[in-house]
Parts: structure tokens; C-alpha cells; sequence
């Protein structure tokens, strides 16, 4: 019988790598939903090639040209948020996760409480309710599979190990766009050079959070959350070629490591056959021709963003949902023009520190509601402080 399998955020990098790997073997899958934004067109032609039951765009007004899209294909069309969760609800045994921010939570929730196994690429997701999302989980019988780098990387060296022997967890990161750039230009750079990956072929947010860590910073609390492990046992280097994801460290003295492409059908391979090894059309290392992989610490001074994580998960409670928030609103900052490269850091300290002197806030009770409360509380901060910077 053909594997049941939705992908919510169809049209981005992750999703389009997902899509890529279903096509490649479409008879051992039944596509039941596809989801979207505004990229209409490419929606509608996957969900078409693959005879999705429905296709949701996140954007209600492009309703109707999603509908003129898919007229004839018997594809049911369908938009907004309530879409979203409701095509989240329809039973399937796969779930993709890769909408972009804080707006994946609730489809990832909605997945989880019909027992789906949750390929997690929405990193947003753990980060603002890790807490509510693994109860939900247990809940329910599902299972919450990571798909970033970095987690698929952690969780394939812990396989058949022992979490009271793990000492340390270590994720890599490429350093983006400016890892070797003087700290005095960081405040001139452009929209255009953020987005410019020496590494990994991404979308423009992710591409700029590289660059800022920001993305590593998330995936930090993610470690946190995932793994059940102390903040101060998860460190970050620093690695440029991209090639050695994560490694974990035991309490022998070895270190395990994972070593690949970079390349997202790796992670998202793993997860779609878990719990076996299938082949993947990814590039096979040459370590030869490599010679050496480098390392270095991250420097504080150029990436605030890794401080900040460490004193979101001190706080614990909502602290994350703002900080995500925080984050999103600063990145639309940069995006605009209205804030520098280096604002969007001091933008987001601001909001965390202004939420965490109103009392009540942060330390709420992990609820989907209060998530989006401290997310709405968040994101007005952040803008107030985005303004001030604007004058």
C-alpha cells in the first residue's frame, strides 16, 4: 500500500528537495496535501503531478488563482490558515514540516494529534513551543523526526547510543555570507551580499539568518529541546567546507561525527525512510580531493545571536516564541531597508528584554494560545524598536 505523505511548505528548498525524492519512486507514495504561498504556479503544477488530494496557499486572497490552476485537475483548492490545519488534520502517515516561521506551528501540531510521524525542517516549531510539541507527540503516538542538517546529523550518531553517556553535542555551522569579513563592514552590508551562500543553495531568509547566525542560534534551543540535553553541553564551531554536520562527543573521550554533502536530501532521505538506509541521488565525498576540513570558535563580537540563544533558554518558558518573533519582524527590518545587518540583533535584545520585565508574559503557561500572544507582544515590540532606529 502507497506511504500517505504531505508536504506543508511545498514550494520552498525543503519541500521542493522532498517533492524531487517522492518523484523519484511515486508509486510507493500517495501525495494527500501540498501547501504553499504565493508561488501559485509552482504549487499547482506539483500538486497536479502528483495527484495531491487538496493544495492550501497560506495567502487567502490568491485563492481564486489557485482554484483557475488546478480547474480540471480534481485537486481541491483551498486557503488560509484554518486550510492549513485542516489539511494537517487529514490522516497521513508522512508529514513534512518546512513552512517558513512561527506560522508552521499550529500544522505541526495539528499533523502530530493524528499520530503522523513530523519531518521537522520548521525549526520555529521547537524553538517556540519544544515543550508542547514533544507532549503532543506522546500524546498522540506520532513521532517527531529532524530534518535539519544538523539534527538529522546529531540524531543518526545517537542511533543504538545511550543519551547518559553524550557529554556534548556539537553543530557546525558555515559561518554565511561574512564569516570572514572585518566586524567594521558587517553594519554596511547589503541585502544582496547576505544572501549570497558560499555553501548551501537556500531561500533568502534562511540564507540572511545564516549569515547573521541567527539560524544557529535557533538551532541551538532546538538541541536544547530535541535532545533533552543542558545548554552548556552544546557548543557551535565554526566549519566552512559544510560537510561535517554535527558531531557528538562521549563521555570515553571519542567523538562521533557526521560527515556529507551539503546537500538537504541527505537529512530529508533519512526521515522520509526511516527507520532503514535507502539510496539517495546526493554526491559522494571525495576525501582525497578535500584534504582537510577547518574549524574555528564562533566569535561572539560578530555573531550576537549565539549570546542571546543562551540567555532565551537561562529564561525557559515563552522566551523562545518571543525571541523567534523577535527575529522574524528584525529580519523583515533588513529585508525593507529599514534597519541595518547589525540592528536586527540589537533589535531583537531590545524585545527580549522589554517582554521580560512585564511580568507574567514570559512565564506563562506553554499553551497555543500564549505562544501566539507572546508572538503578537513580540512583533510590536520588535517594530517599536525598529521605528526608533528609523526615526
Amino acid at each position: 500500500m502507497p506511504r500517505r505523505v504531505s508536504i506543508f511548505g511545498a514550494t520552498g528548498s525543503i519541500g521542493q528537495n522532498t517533492i524531487d525524492l517522492i518523484r523519484r519512486d511515486p508509486e510507493r507514495y500517495r501525495v494527500v496535501a501540498l501547501t504553499g504561498a504565493r508561488n501559485i504556479a509552482q504549487l499547482a503544477a506539483d500538486a497536479r503531478a502528483l495527484n495531491a488530494e487538496i493544495a492550501v496557499t497560506a495567502e487567502e486572497r490568491l485563492l481564486p488563482e489557485l482554484r483557475a490552476a488546478l480547474a480540471g485537475s480534481g485537486v481541491t483548492a483551498a486557503a488560509g490558515q484554518g486550510a492549513l490545519e485542516e489539511a494537517a488534520a487529514r490522516p497521513a502517515d508522512w508529514v513534512m514540516s518546512a513552512i517558513i516561521g512561527a506560522a508552521g506551528l499550529a500544522p505541526g501540531i495539528a499533523a502530530l494529534r493524528q499520530g503522523a510521524t513530523l519531518a521537522l525542517a520548521n525549526k520555529e516549531s521547537l524553538v517556540c513551543a519544544g515543550a508542547l510539541m514533544l507532549e503532543t507527540a506522546r500524546t498522540h503516538g506520532a513521532r517527531i523526526l529532524p530534518v535539519d542538517s544538523e539534527h538529522s546529523a546529531v540524531f543518526q550518531a545517537l542511533q543504538g547510543e545511550d543519551m547518559a553517556a553524550v557529554e556534548r553535542i556539537i553543530l557546525t555551522a558555515s559561518g554565511g555570507a561574512f564569516r570572514d569579513w572585518p566586524l567594521e563592514r558587517l553594519a554596511e552590508a547589503t541585502l544582496e551580499q547576505a544572501t549570497d551562500h558560499p555553501n548551501w543553495d537556500m531561500g533568502q531568509r534562511i540564507t540572511i539568518d545564516s549569515a547573521s547566525m541567527f539560524n544557529k542560534a535557533m538551532e541551538v534551543i532546538e538541541t536544547r529541546e530535541f535532545f533533552s540535553i543542558d545548554p552548556e553541553r552544546i557548543e557551535v564551531l565554526v566549519h566552512p567546507q559544510s560537510m561535517i554536520h554535527a558531531l557528538v562527543g562521549f563521555n570515553d573521550g571519542a567523538l562521533m561525527a557526521h560527515v556529507g554533502p551539503p546537500d538537504m536530501r541527505h537529512a530529508i532521505g533519512y526521515a522520509l525512510h526511516h527507520p532503514q538506509r535507502e539510496k539517495l541521488p546526493v554526491e559522494r565525498l571525495d576525501l582525497a580531493r578535500i584534504g582537510c576540513f577547518e574549524f574555528r570558535a564562533p566569535d561572539d563580537a560578530r555573531w550576537p545571536a549565539l549570546r542571546l540563544a543562551r540567555e532565551v533558554m537561562a529564561e525557559g518558558g515563552l522566551c523562545g516564541a518571543a525571541f523567534n518573533a523577535a527575529k522574524e519582524t528584525a529580519l523583515d527590518g533588513f529585508i525593507s531597508g529599514a534597519l541595518r545587518f547589525t540592528e536586527m540583533a540589537e533589535v531583537v535584545e531590545r524585545t527580549l528584554d522589554v517582554l521580560s520585565r512585564q511580568g507574567g508574559v514570559i512565564g506563562a503557561a506553554m499553551t497555543l494560545d500564549n505562544v501566539a500572544h507572546v508572538d503578537h507582544l513580540a512583533r510590536q515590540v520588535a517594530r517599536a524598536a525598529t521605528q526608533e532606529r528609523t526615526g
